[in-house]
C-alpha cells in the first residue's frame, strides 16, 4: 500500500468525521431549541393549570351562592367523566374480562 492510498483513506475518515461532526451539532441545535419548546410549554401548563383552580374557585362560589353544591356537582361531573372514558375504553379493547 502506498502513501497515496494512505492519504486517500485518511481523507475520506477526515470527511466522514466532518459530515459526523455537523450532524451532532444540528442535533444539538435541534435539541436545545426543543429544551427552549418544553419551557415555554411547562410555562403555559403552569399558567392554565392557575387559571382552571380560579375558575373553579369562582364557579363554586357562584354555585353556593344559588344555593347548590358546588363541590357535590363536581364530584358527579368526574365520576360521569371516569364513566365516559371507561365506556370509551371498553368500545376500543372490547369489553374487559376478569382472569
Amino acid at each position: 500500500m502506498g502513501l497515496g492510498s494512505t492519504a486517500k483513506k485518511l481523507q475520506g475518515l477526515s470527511d466522514r468525521a466532518e459530515a459526523m461532526y455537523k450532524q451532532v451539532q444540528k442535533l444539538q441545535d435541534r435539541i436545545v431549541g426543543l429544551e427552549e419548546e418544553m419551557d415555554d410549554t411547562h410555562d403555559t401548563v403552569k399558567r392554565l393549570d392557575h387559571q382552571i383552580s380560579e375558575q373553579r374557585e369562582l364557579l363554586i362560589a357562584i354555585a353556593d351562592e344559588q344555593g347548590l353544591d358546588g363541590e357535590q356537582i363536581l364530584a358527579d361531573a368526574a365520576i360521569d367523566e371516569v364513566e365516559l372514558a371507561s365506556e370509551d375504553e371498553e368500545s376500543v379493547d372490547g369489553p374487559k374480562t376478569e382472569s
